[in-house]
């Protein structure tokens, strides 16, 4: 990828940017003509297959974020995304933290998990020992359930148990539950876990009494994690009247609010998800999973926290970590498809699973270090409003070089809302 091709990206025109893609190496001739001509849309006869009572497409707009170097490559980043600012934030943040060496990310073995949860098991100590005896043949009969996936060299690897505990006061009488270990190779492997968890349930029931009354995957990933961690010199993190240290010491503080708040960690891994669901989106991965396992991560300690941590090093550097559940995939579902997770797909330069893990959150921690930032300085609402103002002037009807002589008017106005929009697009007109 030839990176000089994009310098100044965000102020080209569709079609300069479009033609820069391709001269950069990113995308070919035939995807270039597919952006400034076809679009990406489905075509009908695909999305009425994709879901029922199909009644037509509904789409986001699709953007790239820069600067990125995670693990010492340079990566284009494509979101797809509603919300004005994520990207212009990414690649803000992106740009800051490559300029000191990138992203160092860490990914865990690619294990999902597949739960088997039984009632009416009398004695449950003598049912986790049967089951313990014989974990051998249960991986063996879960395996010969999808047998396709242990050619490729994933299957069940591990098994263990947990006992839900009754509560009297609920009414809710004591589950045994069964955890299945899966590694699922390239697929995000719902549908292996499924057929799997199905495989041994009759099984299990037979070794401990009980009755299988769920056999699913659970979207809690925790043995499918991957970390980000970056490092910043103080001197860069300098703007307006604060000194670096100054921003350092706040983003630093604002983190432990989010770790103590769980108000404020809500709207804090709001930020971090921004990120991480647009790239998963523009994937073609399952981006409610990934928020349902990523807020359960950030509760673990039975206190909704921050997902991110900051702190200094000895060097007075700011240091970010941040870690997530991903249990993402590069193939299966809508990702060989849609034609837009395609041509993600081919921006990100055909990741693996891992490698895809790995750019994902990257993305969630830049975008954290760009609002906390924000927020510590000059205030989220500054450069958010300036990109709300397209959005006015759009809704206010104005179309091609409209859109920025009213947004630019709009930022000056003491009101900005979209009658101030209409009424200076009505000077323009």
């Amino acid at each position: 990828m030839d990176t000089s091709k994009l310098t100044k990206f965000y102020k080209k025109t569709h079609e300069e940017k479009v033609s820069a893609l391709k001269e950069a190496g990113v995308i070919s001739l035939e995807e270039a003509t597919l952006l400034t001509e076809k679009g990406l849309d489905l075509d009908p006869s695909v999305g009425e297959h994709m879901i029922e009572n199909h009644i037509g497409n509904y789409s986001l707009p699709l953007g790239v974020s820069t600067n990125f170097v995670i693990d010492d490559k340079e990566v284009l980043v494509p979101m797809a995304i509603e919300e004005p600012s994520v990207i212009a934030a990414a690649s803000f943040a992106a740009k800051i933290i490559g300029s000191a060496g990138g992203f160092t990310t860490a990914v865990t073995d690619r294990l999902m998990i597949g739960q088997v949860t039984l009632k009416n098991v009398e004695h449950i100590e003598n049912a986790i020992f049967e089951i313990e005896k014989a974990e051998q043949t249960i991986l063996e009969r879960a395996n010969e359930a999808h047998p396709s996936i242990v050619k490729r060299g994933g299957g069940a690897k591990s098994l263990e148990t947990r006992v839900l505990k009754a509560d009297p006061e609920e009414g809710t009488p004591a589950f045994l539950v069964v955890h299945l270990h899966i590694d699922t190779q390239e697929a995000m492997g719902a549908n292996i876990v499924n057929t799997m968890m199905e495989g041994i349930a009759p099984y299990i029931e037979e070794l401990t009494g009980g009755k299988a009354l769920l056999r699913i995957l659970s979207n809690y990933a925790t043995e499918c994690l991957a970390t980000a961690t970056c490092t910043i010199p103080a001197h860069k993190l300098k703007t307006g009247t604060y000194s670096g240290e100054d921003v350092r010491d706040r983003i630093i503080e604002a983190a432990q609010v989010a770790w103590a708040d769980p108000y404020r960690a809500v709207t804090h891994n709001k930020g971090i998800m921004n990120g991480v669901d647009a790239v998963v989106i523009a994937s073609g991965n399952d981006w409610r999973a990934i928020e349902a396992g990523s807020h359960a991560y950030a509760a673990r300690s039975r206190q909704y926290r921050a997902l991110s941590k900051w702190h200094a090093n000895d060097q007075g550097d700011l240091v970010g970590t941040l870690t997530l559940p991903l249990a993402v995939g590069t193939v299966g579902g809508s990702i060989s498809i849609h034609p837009g997770a395609k041509l993600a797909r081919k921006i990100l330069m055909d990741p693996d699973a891992k490698r895809l893990e790995s750019i994902l959150v990257s993305v969630g921690l830049a975008q954290n270090f760009a609002a906390v930032r924000a927020l510590v300085t000059d205030g989220i609402q500054k450069g958010h409003m300036g990109l709300h103002a397209r959005s006015l002037a759009i809704s206010a009807g104005a179309k091609g070089p409209q859109v920025e002589k009213v947004a630019e008017q709009l930022k000056q106005a003491p009101h900005m809302n979209l009658q101030t929009a209409r009424d200076f697009l009505k000077e323009l007109l």
